[in-house]
């Protein structure tokens, strides 16, 4: 083990909340909130404010918990004891291992917009993917501030096409080209949630400077700031973006696009801007592959130093980095990705995939509701329980609506996944008794 623990200070801890929100999905999901009408604004604004209301909660929670990683995990555990916190880290590390496998299949779909033969060749496919995966494991047994030199600078060259797009593109702006309100024939007050679940899951990884918060210099100070101005900051780009699209390109064409932003500049400045943001795309995925892979390691890490995980997770090398942990994260991202590169199973990773989005939201909601009995056990804020009952109630509301959101089956068969931690749970505690 170290004997000076790496540390990370605000500028990285705020590219890993940006870096691992802002990742494929959002070049893509423009065309789809444009089927519904510009009426797909107000549903990134409702979710932007659940999005800083949560944000707001975990900044609020990293001052009280302090110095103590795993984020969620560790807030769930100090308001409702060590089951419930076993079932959120339980649920969210496989939330993780999960999505990075799923995030490694759209790093390679985006680079075979250069590398057409990446679509029908699976040995190439599944090759680069895998090296991707185990490339940033490496990265990330360096320990936190390598990985973190990573987040900072891919966080930067992401926003680069974006900020090209939403500062080039006033100038191609036609009101003529805006979408109607509502495109959908429902009913206002129908389509808004529908939208707003959609726009959701880009905002997943809020609370990302909360997990390594051990590792995060005067964490009390820097994680909550770095939670605010991430979230802030993100929902800016998300909103302009999809303004100026919705300005720059006709209606019809950004529905059928399968790559609304590259067309975007392909319009403004031609082959060589369309270009720029297919390779902002693939740095863009690459950095949110690194930062969830960070993420993977130190989740476990933490449980296991609660003796709530095997005591494996929390063995670190000499900088510092779990390494065994993202070893172990890794070999199931590498499963879960060559999953869907196997005939007949594609369908089945989609429902996985759609069941790790609400074992994501479950600590959303239990963190909000943690942040109230935490502070009335603790008899802090004794002035003003209003205003912290206020934002625990919303930040509870919203996250239970989104999970809502996510649909029925999904809650069902995202609960037979936490539940199936019970065993393990069990183990643990047998052993941890006979230790």
């Amino acid at each position: 083990m170290s004997s000076k623990p790496q540390k990370i200070g605000f500028i990285t801890a705020t590219s890993l909340v940006i870096g691992n929100m802002i990742g494929v999905g959002i070049f893509v999901l423009p065309a789809a909130l444009a089927k519904y009408g510009s009426i797909s604004l107000l549903g990134w604004v409702f979710t932007g404010i659940g999005a800083l209301i949560l944000a707001k909660i975990f900044s609020n929670l990293s001052k009280i918990v302090v110095n103590k990683s795993g984020g969620p995990y560790a807030y769930s555990r100090a308001g409702f004891g060590d089951f419930i916190g076993f079932l959120m880290a339980w649920g969210y590390w496989i939330s993780c291992w999960v999505s990075n496998g799923a995030v490694a299949i759209a790093i390679v779909g985006a680079i075979s917009f250069f590398f057409p033969v990446l679509e029908t060749n699976s040995i190439y496919s599944v090759s680069i993917g895998l090296l991707l995966i185990w490339f940033f494991t490496w990265i990330n047994t360096k320990g936190i501030r390598e990985s973190g030199k990573v987040q900072v600078l891919t966080t930067a060259l992401k926003l680069l096409p974006l900020a090209f797009v939403i500062i080039v593109g006033v100038f191609f702006f036609n009101i003529e080209n805006f979408p109607a309100f509502n495109l959908t024939g429902n009913s206002d007050f129908a389509t808004l949630p529908a939208v707003a679940v959609m726009t959701l899951y880009a905002f997943l990884g809020i609370e990302c400077a909360t997990i390594p918060a051990e590792s995060v210099e005067n964490s009390e100070v820097v994680v909550p700031k770095a939670t605010m101005l991430g979230t802030i900051l993100t929902t800016i780009v998300y909103v302009l973006a999809t303004v100026v699209l919705f300005g720059v390109l006709p209606t019809e064409v950004l529905q059928k696009s399968p790559a609304p932003f590259a067309e975007a500049a392909r319009l403004i400045a031609g082959d060589y801007g369309g270009y720029f943001v297919a390779v902002g795309v693939i740095i863009s995925g690459i950095g949110v592959l690194n930062g969830w892979i960070l993420i993977t390691g130190q989740v476990p890490m933490a449980t296991a130093k609660d003796d709530l995980f095997p005591r494996i997770f929390k063995k670190e090398n000499k900088k510092g980095a779990p390494v065994i942990g993202l070893v172990i994260g890794s070999l199931l991202s590498s499963a879960v990705m060559l999953m869907n590169f196997t005939k007949g199973l594609v369908d089945q990773f989609e429902i996985i995939v759609e069941i790790v989005v609400f074992v994501a939201l479950l600590p959303y909601l239990l963190s909000a509701a943690a942040y109230v009995l935490i502070i009335i056990e603790k008899k802090l804020h004794a002035n003003n329980w209003v205003k912290t009952f206020l934002l625990g109630s919303l930040g509870f509301a919203y996250s239970l609506w989104a999970i809502w959101g996510s649909g029925r089956d999904t809650v069902f068969y995202g609960f037979i996944l936490l539940l199936s931690g019970i065993p393990f749970y069990l183990l643990m505690h047998w052993h941890k008794r006979n230790d």
